[in-house]
């Protein structure tokens, strides 16, 4: 067996970030609902952020935070990529530095629960964007054959979360007293932090893989 060149140890450390970030991103709503349920008791929160304010507090901070610099240290084709990676991870510590408003918070509460909002929202929009433009780009002149159904995957998990940030909006904003009891920001949370996970394990190559990677190949695409 021929021993790694710098370019299949830079390959394999990509993919590690992408298959990280992206069981990060699966793995938390589960494990934050049922977390919950086991060390405080009780049913469900209104929302994931609201799990701050559970015995879950540790593990959602310290997940968002390692999202955070997870995408901080990944680097994709270009300066876009990189750029769009630090915004995100930003975004990622934000919403897990700056809690949602509690219940009967106080004005200060009010405000640091509006910057959770906006680093929230910030932190959806640059995932979908990476799905729909930056993960449909490929550096080989004849993608893997797989490549259009990771596209297709991409898309739809890039417009699932936009669709899902829609409509906690709309929710929050007109039918709050109809669905609240509904749990429908836990639920639409969950949906998008999911779909954000399975494009990072796509682009990670868990799934829809191209052919194993050899020495002197790129980073799937």
């Amino acid at each position: 067996m021929s021993p790694r060149t710098a370019t299949d140890n830079l390959v394999h450390n990509y993919l590690f970030l992408r298959r990280a970030v992206g069981f990060l991103g699966i793995g938390l709503p589960f494990v934050l609902v049922f977390g919950k349920m086991v060390v405080d008791g009780g049913g469900l929160l209104n929302s994931i952020s609201g799990y701050y304010y559970s015995g879950m507090r540790d593990v959602w901070v310290g997940v968002m935070c390692a999202i955070g610099v997870f995408l901080l240290s990944y680097r994709g084709y270009g300066r876009v990529d990189d750029i769009a990676g630090n915004i995100a991870a930003v975004a990622a510590v934000g919403v897990a530095l700056f809690p949602t408003t509690p219940a009967n918070g106080d004005r200060t509460d009010e405000i640091v629960g509006l910057l959770h909002l906006g680093f929230a929202a910030v932190f959806f929009l640059t995932l979908a964007f990476f799905c729909i433009v930056l993960f449909t780009k490929s550096d080989k002149e004849i993608p893997d054959a797989r490549k259009p159904a990771r596209n297709q995957l991409y898309v739809a998990s890039g417009v699932i979360m936009l669709v899902c940030l829609a409509l906690i909006v709309l929710c929050g904003l007109v039918f709050d007293d109809l669905t609240k009891d509904l749990y429908p920001a836990l639920w639409l949370e969950s949906v998008a932090i999911l779909a954000f996970g399975v494009a990072w394990l796509t682009k990670g190559g868990t799934l829809l893989p191209d052919k194993p990677v050899t020495a002197g190949t790129r980073v799937t695409a």
